[in-house]
C-alpha cells in the first residue's frame, strides 16, 4: 500500500480507538483538519463511510467496526517487526514470562548457572500466570503449562509433569504407614485448585468421593503447607523435587501420576531464530535433561 494509505490507516485507528477526531489528532500530533483529510481519503478509497458524525459525537459504522480489529493487528505487527530490527539479537535484554510457581521452585535454583554461562544476556523474568501479548508486551518468550496449543505461536515441549502425594516426615510418623491409596481417604488431604485429588484417584482407579482438608488456590502453597505438617498434599513433581531430595517432604506412596499437561517453551516463530532466544531455549533443554522423572509406579492421568 502507498505511504498515504498507511497514514490513513494509522489515522483511522487513532480516531476509531478514541471515538474522537480531536483526541486522535492529539495522539498523532497533527491538526484536526489533517485527520479529517486522511479519513476522507480512506473512505473514498474503500467506497463507504467509516464514521457516523453527529456534531462532536463520533461512532463507527458497520464498515468501521469491521475494519478496526484488522488495522490494529496490522499496526501492532509492523511495530513488533521494527522493534525486532532495532534490538540486539545476540545479547542484551531477554524478557521471558513464566508462572510464579515454576519460577520459584524449579527455575530459580538453576538461574545462577545460566547467568554464569551467558553474562552478555540480561535475562529478565516476569512471573505471571496470565498469557502475554507478544505484539505489545515486549516479551521474547514464555514458559507455559498446558497442552501446547496457543494460536499463532510456536510451542516446544520442555518438561513432563507428575503429581504425587507428600507430607512432612513428622506428619508421616504421626499417621503411620500408608500402604494403599485407599488409606489416604482417612487423612487430612490438602485441597488445591490446580491438582485435584478427585482426578488423581480416578486415574488410579480409586475412590473419587468427598475430600476433607484446608483449601489453597496456589500450587506452591500446597507444597509449603505439606512441609509445615498441615496434611497430605498432592503436588507437582517439578515443584516439590527439591524438598523431597532434602528430606523436608516425604512421599506417602511410591505412586506418581503423569499429567496430561506439560511445560512448553512458547514464542512467535520468528523469535525462535533470534540468537539470544535460541541460547536460552537450548540451555533450558539441557537443564531439563538433567532433571529426572520421579521413581516408583507412574500412571497416565
Amino acid at each position: 500500500m502507498s505511504q498515504a494509505s498507511l497514514n490513513a490507516l494509522r489515522t483511522f485507528e487513532a480516531v476509531a480507538s478514541r471515538l474522537s477526531f480531536s483526541r486522535g489528532a492529539e495522539a498523532l500530533h497533527v491538526s484536526p483538519a489533517a485527520v479529517s483529510s486522511q479519513i476522507r481519503q480512506l473512505e473514498e478509497r474503500i467506497g463507504q463511510p467509516l464514521f457516523h458524525r453527529q456534531g462532536r459525537n463520533v461512532t463507527l459504522t458497520e464498515a468501521g467496526q469491521a475494519l478496526l480489529p484488522g488495522v490494529q493487528r496490522g499496526l501492532a505487527e509492523i511495530a513488533q517487526a521494527l522493534r525486532g530490527l532495532a534490538e540486539d539479537r545476540s545479547g542484551g535484554v531477554l524478557t521471558v514470562s513464566m508462572m510464579p510457581s515454576f519460577l520459584q521452585k524449579w527455575m530459580t535454583p538453576r538461574l545462577g548457572e545460566f547467568y554464569r554461562a551467558h553474562p552478555d544476556i540480561d535475562l529478565r523474568i516476569n512471573a505471571d500466570n496470565a498469557l502475554v501479548n507478544f505484539a505489545q508486551g515486549g516479551f521474547h518468550a514464555a514458559i507455559r503449562y498446558g497442552r501446547g496449543h496457543w494460536p499463532g505461536l510456536k510451542s516446544c515441549k520442555l518438561l513432563d509433569e507428575w503429581t504425587l502425594p507428600v507430607c512432612s516426615p513428622e506428619y508421616a510418623k504421626k499417621i503411620g504407614p500408608i500402604e494403599r491409596p485407599e488409606d489416604l481417604l482417612n487423612q487430612k488431604l490438602l485441597q488445591g485448585e490446580d491438582e485435584a485429588w478427585e482426578t488423581w484417584f480416578k486415574s488410579i482407579g480409586g475412590d473419587s468421593g468427598h475430600r476433607r482438608g484446608p483449601r489453597f488456590n496456589d500450587s506452591v502453597s500446597i507444597v509449603v503447607a505439606a512441609e509445615q505438617g498441615l496434611g497430605i498434599g498432592l503436588v507437582r513433581w517439578s515443584l516439590a523435587a527439591e524438598e523431597l531430595a532434602s528430606g523436608r517432604l516425604v512421599r506417602c506412596l511410591p505412586l506418581a501420576v503423569k499429567s496430561d499437561f506439560t511445560y512448553w517453551f512458547v514464542a512467535p516463530q520468528h523469535y525462535f531464530d533470534m540468537p539470544k532466544v535460541a541460547v536460552f531455549h537450548d540451555w533450558l533443554r539441557e537443564s531439563v535433561k538433567a532433571f529426572p522423572a520421579p521413581d516408583g509406579v507412574s500412571r497416565k492421568a
